[in-house]
């Protein structure tokens, strides 16, 4: 499975490590499926978790920081994005569309409900092979994948 991961989903497997973010982190590492992201995406990830909020109230370390993001560098596939696209209704989330498009993921994972919940973005996507899941739904669909293999 070729999936784009939005960032919340990132920042959300730090604050609890025993979440189905988390659990999405796992299976990237143990390479369950192919990570497609571009370096915007990356870059807004640093920038969310060295935002003083995350640093005081959550304790999320530079370390912690540069680790998760020198394992998804090291292992995605980078797309080059021009940050043309305007599909949603938050000009912010057109970046991980367009990275999701040039891509060719199969899946969007976000816990955005502006791109989960927005037909004009779902429909976008869907007539590009593309489906918008809920973390936990793109771990449903890892483990279906593993079970019709065996």
């Amino acid at each position: 499975m070729r999936a784009t991961v939005d960032t919340n989903i990132w920042v959300s497997s730090l604050l609890s490590p025993a979440g189905a973010p988390a659990q999405a982190r796992t299976a990237y590492r143990d390479g369950r499926f192919t990570l497609v992201t571009s370096e915007p995406l990356l870059a807004e990830l640093e920038d969310v978790l060295a935002r003083p909020r995350f640093v005081c109230k959550y304790g999320i370390t530079s370390a912690e920081s540069d680790e998760l993001v020198g394992i998804l560098r090291q292992g995605a596939e980078l797309v080059a994005v021009s940050g043309s696209s305007r599909v949603c209704r938050d000009p912010d989330d057109d970046i991980i569309v367009e990275t999701a498009v040039l891509g060719r993921a199969d899946v969007l994972v976000s816990g955005d409900d502006d791109l989960k919940g927005d037909p004009n973005v779902g429909a976008f996507l869907a007539e590009r092979g593309i489906v918008v899941l809920s973390v936990r739904e793109s771990l449903q669909r890892l483990d279906d994948e593993t079970s019709q293999r065996l």
